[in-house]
């Protein structure tokens, strides 16, 4: 049995759903040998991408995968792409099954296809995204929910949005929980930690937000929550982590209103190999998002030990749940009593850092790669494995 994984959505600088081809790649390919068997055939993967997505995944057992590469396109360019060339490339490798790791899959495949959906913001903040993804993106997904055989939620909150948003029928969707590489835990080398602090201007003290510097992240309410703090006490820095989105000027404007240059820094994007440092200089960690459909950055923070704040909203509720503080994704007076609770009780410190570090370790790869194989096995199962014979309209 064949599987194709359409990798070729994997942006340069990779966060998100970015981290997530890359990590389910790597966990499908390196798996236990009995793992692979369906129906008593082997198991083996056929690896579509661009030129920078095969150089992000790296390198990965042969026996187990082969590369199909294609140059690097635009995005747009690469959506046109997808529809035309990609079933073409699927039947010439003798693919079996697609798994299309972004939202949206060929409209006309020679065989089965599952797709995973991220999260279900287009439809229900549409606003937070540019034009043109509010134009595509909708009815791209919706199509993609009545084509594929199979779907995938990187969270139960995601699969509730979308059997409502989509009106699909249960069975369709199953929820797979991503995973937490092991690259994240506590770090006590000094000269590391002095290093990183070092090369990224770093205070000696701060609170950390890692994440898309976009409006999704409502970090506006982080900087004004963070101004009411600034003004009743000494607070430590703050640090905003990532790589600069769309509609920043307004977050330039309210920093400059709230008279805060000198208190928050920007340290830009930072590579996945420095991720878990920076996260275990931080003294806590607070993400204000509205809306994710899983939310990597507080369960990150929270496999380094560092205590997390978050919102009690979405993905949130059911990877963070007791393991951090949760508060209103829009008061702001919560999140700036959050911060001053926490900084101010090393206790409190000490039990969400533990109860962090326990709850991250339920979040594996291998676990997000076996239940992935599960669903490939039971639409692989259901089609008999025929898919020559077969086109999904």
């Amino acid at each position: 049995m064949k599987i194709g994984i359409d990798i070729t959505p994997l942006p340069p600088n990779p966060v998100g759903a970015g981290t997530y081809i890359i990590q389910l790649v790597r966990a499908l390919t390196t798996l236990p040998e009995d793992s692979y068997t369906a129906a008593g055939e082997r198991i083996e993967f056929v690896l579509f991408a661009q030129q920078s997505g095969r150089e992000a995944v790296g390198e990965i057992p042969s026996d187990r995968a082969r590369w199909v590469v294609v140059p690097d396109l635009s995005p747009a360019r690469r959506l046109v792409w997808e529809q035309i060339q990609l079933p073409l490339m699927v039947r010439s490798a003798g693919v079996d099954l697609l798994h299309s790791l972004h939202y949206t899959r060929p409209l006309i495949l020679p065989c089965p296809s599952v797709v995973t959906f991220h999260d279900m913001t287009f439809f229900l903040f549409p606003e937070l995204h540019t034009r043109a993804k509010r134009l595509f993106f909708p009815q791209a997904i919706r199509l993609s929910a009545r084509s594929a055989d199979a779907l995938i939620a990187d969270s139960e909150s995601t699969r509730r949005d979308a059997l409502r948003i989509l009106k699909i029928p249960p069975a369709r969707i199953t929820t797979v929980p991503l995973g937490i590489s092991v690259d994240f835990h506590p770090i006590d080398d000094n000269s590391v930690l002095a290093e990183c602090r070092q090369r990224y201007r770093l205070p000696d003290e701060f609170i950390l937000f890692v994440g898309l510097i976009e409006p999704r992240k409502n970090l506006p309410l982080l900087l004004r929550a963070y101004a009411r703090l600034v003004q009743q006490e000494e607070a430590p820095d703050l640090v905003l982590a990532g790589r600069i989105g769309w509609m920043v000027e307004q977050i330039y404007q309210l920093i400059a209103a709230l008279n805060l240059e000198q208190k928050v820094h920007f340290s830009g994007y930072i590579p996945y190999q420095d991720l878990p440092i920076v996260y275990n200089l931080a003294q806590i960690f607070v993400y204000p998002s509205n809306y994710e459909g899983f939310g990597f950055p507080p369960l990150e923070a929270m496999a380094c030990g560092t205590p997390v704040i978050t919102t009690a909203v979405s993905a949130m509720l059911d990877t963070v749940g007791d393991a951090g503080l949760l508060v209103a994704p829009q008061n702001e007076e919560a999140l700036t009593e959050a911060m001053q609770r926490l900084l101010k009780d090393a206790s409190l410190q000490e039990q969400l850092s533990r109860k962090g570090r326990q709850r991250a370790a339920e979040f594996t790869w291998q676990r997000t790669a076996l239940e992935t194989l599960q669903v490939y096995k039971r639409v692989g199962t259901k089609a008999g494995c025929h898919c020559e014979e077969r086109s999904n309209l």
